[in-house]
């Protein structure tokens, strides 16, 4: 008798026919991104379709979100650095548009300032122009120098722009702001008319940084400090009276007797015209080798082993009783006051502070208090001037250091030497070591009464800085408040051709004219014709708007015929920090703003000088929260540099990685710390945004044959012990998590979650469990309908939650999904119900401990086994129809006797040729194939 099934066919045909008949996933979203390629069409798509533009109209009526890009200064490409700041603040301007922000952007350019000139006046000289610019007359050498100054300017500020496209950053890029624009400088000046009128700007003769290779004043936020070698001396200043001095201690007369001094600076040491010791402090007069000396007591044997001498104390006094003594000057026909000050200490030296009042903040104050004149000897080139010894003038200070040492050593005055490393200031641009110079400059003063508002500005800010601003990280707080209390007065004026002028202009008779109406009528001829109409007009015109009858503090019977213009320049801190008026108040973008974000060093930079000019000018902080990054370093925190040769150039990274796989870097960082990068992160970044890419391709290769409109399900409504109802379980805690975590800027956080929802969630467990029904059901059955509507919802919420770090693959995804029409960042995140019951919990328990029985058992084709579980309670029995698929076997029984669970070996059993499973409804069909039931449904046999 013959048992085959009449209507048979040969098992290559049932093959290709069971294949023919399977779901297979098919999509245009390719495995291979080619984001090089790929990323420059969709910004070639964005920009051609106006995408910010449309956001913003998009999101017109929505909550505003104000947000402001600290300027990055336009001089050569962007760095690493840029690549991680930019990145961070084009997922700010995303993802508040994702939460239903409206949050234009205008990103900034800082472009006046040293950097820009000194690279102008070193290729002048190279190409042989510079000998004719010095023939010229001061203002036709300065406009020579600014229009070169401003074309370097403007093209590097277009190279940046174009690389930080390449970043995929969405941003108004037609109308960005360049502190060298007439409108913005007319700005500026606005904000230092205000500041005028609150009584915190002054000129004075005081010492300030001064950077001897830029021949400039420099502000703390221009300064490196950096470990330096110098000669540490300890110096003889012999006491002109020496009995008096002998008779203070309650000794016999003596000869001679000296003070001694320790400085790291002895180039200062012409300069020297006091000698301070603290009143409290005890005072030895004691003998030094065969030298009578007066020495804090508690430093005398140091200073004594350091000398190589014996130390030998005779008497001591406190420091009170020593004023007034006089000395006189080691190498100069001078004699100098013992004097007090508060801040001697016993850290170092010999107690007693050599006091140069022209060259030293505490100097200098020291010198104001005792009335003595403020004496500089030193010229902006850094040389001696003619009021020193004939043998030190046109002598260079550090040249100046050796000079005066053997001076002092042949005439005995040296008692000590030695090297001394220490941290010292630095300019920040040059590299060079700074002095303090006593020069007449501009200041904003931190410690006056601002008129209006009721504190200083130091006190503003303090407790701006306490309470007025949210800081990310919170360590933030405690670092600003540092830098504020201890800082001083703010130089805001330069000594350069390249930047915004300070319109202030000299008398006839020596005295100023710079009252709040005067700048503001520069203001506006700077509004018609920019910055170089100082160099190219006179007083007159340039106070055409100005009427000295109307302003208060217009000075007695003004000439504007007699007037001289003055030549400072801004700070360009100055200018930078006027932004949040130039900016975001003059073009109504939010005023307070919502968030500044820049790196670490910002907190005595744009952060601290953003935040004291909109307190001196708008008695109010310009920002309501402030967000802190690290620097990046190499993998072994160094920083990095050209000459180190570890440097990472963004053009290479952006041609081997593409934007998306940068971003995806940047998003995996604690960024509140300094951040290490080499090349094998971004490749660790690339294996990462490949798992995510091929999650995304896994749920639109399901989706080809699939419509919402005509297949959908109501997904609130599935069965909530289907894997589809787990599965829309974690999207929904996926999408609070990482909506949270974009409200709070954390995108790590948000990272994190997106990578281990499609890693873990979806493609180790909801995607894989689905793979059978999705291949092998019936097309329209309703379980695979229910499973793609599913997918669809997921594949909609991952495109918008990753959009703002993976603008183009999101966008790509949203596209295959919608259309080419469609556009992912124009949309918020889809609504994702939770219909789970809890108790998956117990099933994804069961999943981890039947994989381990798995992998030790026998049966190599999970396939080919079937599990039995202990069901005591009956827990697991409301899963039964998805627990096969879940646990990854053809056949699961529940046992509530069982007490363990077991692997059931089924390779004895017969398989589907279809789907391969051994479930118990295989048998063999009317086509003579072997088939499941659900098989054989699909394929249409009995």
């Amino acid at each position: 008798m013959n048992d085959t099934p009449s209507g048979t066919v040969s098992a290559e045909e049932r093959k290709k026919r069971y294949k023919q008949s399977l779901n297979l996933p098919r999509t245009s979203f390719p495995m291979k991104a080619n984001l090089r390629e790929n990323e420059t069409r969709s910004r070639a798509r964005w920009e051609a379709s106006d995408l910010y533009e449309r956001l913003l109209a998009a999101r017109a009526e929505a909550p505003p979100f104000a947000f402001h890009d600290g300027p990055p200064y336009a001089n050569g490409s962007i760095h690493v650095g840029h690549l991680l700041n930019k990145s961070l603040k084009d997922m700010v301007v995303r993802s508040q548009a994702l939460l239903g922000r409206h949050c234009p952007y205008v990103p900034g350019w800082d472009c006046h300032g040293l950097p820009i000139e000194h690279k102008v006046l070193t290729g002048l000289v190279e190409s042989g122009k510079a000998e004719k610019l010095d023939a010229l007359d001061d203002d036709r050498r300065r406009m020579a120098i600014r229009r070169e100054c401003q074309r370097y300017a403007a093209k590097y500020q277009a190279l940046q722009a174009e690389q930080m496209k390449r970043l995929l950053t969405l941003a108004d890029y037609e109308h960005p702001y360049l502190t060298m624009a007439p409108g913005y400088e007319a700005a500026v000046l606005e904000v230092f008319a205000d500041m005028v009128e609150r009584g915190v700007v002054y000129r004075d003769l005081k010492p300030v940084h001064w950077s001897i290779a830029n021949e400039t004043a420099l502000a703390e936020a221009e300064l490196e400090y950096m470990d330096r070698d110098d000669p540490a001396v300890t110096v003889r200043f012999e006491a002109d009276d020496p009995g008096a001095l002998a008779t203070t201690f309650g000794v016999d007369a003596v000869a001679e007797i000296s003070f001694l001094i320790w400085t790291t600076t002895p180039w200062t040491l012409p300069a020297n015209l006091l000698i301070a010791v603290h009143p409290d402090f005890e005072y030895a007069l004691a003998e030094i080798g065969d030298r009578l000396v007066v020495v804090a007591a508690e430093l005398g044997e140091r200073v004594a082993a350091l000398a190589g001498l014996p130390y030998r104390p005779l008497a001591t006094v406190k420091g009170a009783a020593l004023l007034g003594a006089t000395y006189r000057h080691p190498f100069i026909d001078r004699t100098g006051r013992v004097v007090g000050a508060g801040y001697v200490t016993l850290e170092d030296g010999t107690g007693l502070v050599h006091t140069a009042p022209g060259h030293g903040h505490d100097d200098y104050h020291t010198g104001m208090a005792e009335g003595m004149p403020i004496y500089s000897p030193v010229r902006g080139d850094g040389t001696f001037d003619d009021t020193v010894p004939e043998w030190l003038r046109g002598v260079s200070v550090w040249d100046g250091n050796e000079r005066i040492l053997d001076r002092l050593r042949t005439s005995g005055h040296l008692l000590a030497q030695e090297s001394y490393r220490h941290s010292y200031p630095h300019d920040w641009r040059s590299k060079t070591p700074v002095i303090f110079r006593c020069t007449e400059q501009w200041f904003v003063a931190v410690d006056r009464k601002v008129e209006g508002a009721g504190g200083t500005l130091r006190e503003m800010a303090l407790a701006a800085a306490e309470s007025g601003i949210d800081f990310i990280p919170a360590w933030g707080r405690k670092r600003l408040e540092g830098m504020l209390a201890a800082r001083p007065d703010w130089c805001i004026s330069r000594q350069r051709a390249w930047g915004l002028p300070i319109p202030a202009f000299r008398r006839p008779d020596g005295s100023i004219l710079l009252t709040t109406a005067s700048v503001r009528a520069v203001a506006a001829v700077f509004a018609e014709r920019g910055s170089d109409a100082w160099f190219l007009e006179g007083p007159v015109d340039l106070l055409a708007h100005y009427d000295p009858a109307a302003d208060p503090d217009a000075p007695d019977e003004l000439d504007r015929t007699t007037l001289e213009k003055m030549h400072d320049i801004f700070d360009v801190w100055f200018e930078s920090g006027s932004s949040w008026h130039a900016v975001m108040r003059r073009r109504d973008l939010g005023f307070p703003v919502d968030l500044y974000l820049e790196g670490s060093d910002q907190h005595r930079g744009w952060f601290q000088l953003a935040l004291l000019t909109g307190l001196g000018a708008a008695a109010q902080a310009p920002f309501r929260t402030l967000l802190t990054h690290g620097f990046i370093v190499d993998k072994d925190g160094r920083k990095m540099s050209k000459s180190l040769g570890n440097t990472l150039e963004v053009e290479e990274l952006l041609a081997r990685f593409g934007a998306d796989v940068c971003r995806w870097w940047v998003s995996s960082l604690a960024y509140e710390s300094d951040i290490k990068v080499d090349l094998e992160f971004f490749e660790r970044a690339g294996e990462s945004y490949r798992k995510v890419r091929n999650t995304l391709r896994f749920l639109l290769s399901n989706l080809s044959d699939f419509d919402p409109a005509r297949d959908g399900v109501e997904l609130a409504e599935v069965d909530p012990r289907s894997l589809d109802a787990w599965a829309l379980s974690r999207a929904a805690a996926v999408r609070a998590k990482v909506l949270e975590a974009y409200r709070g800027f954390q995108f790590r956080q948000a990272h994190l979650a997106l990578r281990d929802f499609c890693t873990e969630d979806l493609s180790a467990l909801y995607l894989d469990a689905s793979k059978d029904r999705l291949y092998c059901d019936r097309a329209d059955s309703p379980r695979r309908r229910r499973a793609q509507a599913t997918m669809h919802r997921i594949a909609e919420l991952l495109a918008t939650l990753l959009a703002p770090i993976l603008p183009h693959t999101a966008d790509e995804a949203w596209r295959t999904l919608h259309g080419e029409d469609a556009c992912v960042h124009l949309e918020t995140p889809p609504e994702v119900p939770d219909p789970a019951d809890p108790a998956w919990e117990r099933v994804l328990a069961v999943r981890d401990e039947a994989a381990k029985a798995l992998e030790d058992s026998t049966v190599d084709n999970p396939l080919d086994a079937g599990l039995v579980l202990p069901d005591r309670e009956e827990a697991l029995a409301p899963f039964a129809a998805d627990l096969p698929d879940a646990l990854g076997v053809s056949r699961v029984r529940l046992d509530p006797d069982a007490d363990t669970l077991a692997v059931v070996d089924l390779s004895d059993e017969p398989r589907c040729e279809r789907s391969w499973r051994r479930d118990e409804t295989v048998r063999q069909r009317s086509d003579g194939g072997w088939l499941s039931d659900r098989d054989a449904d699909a394929v249409g046999v009995a």
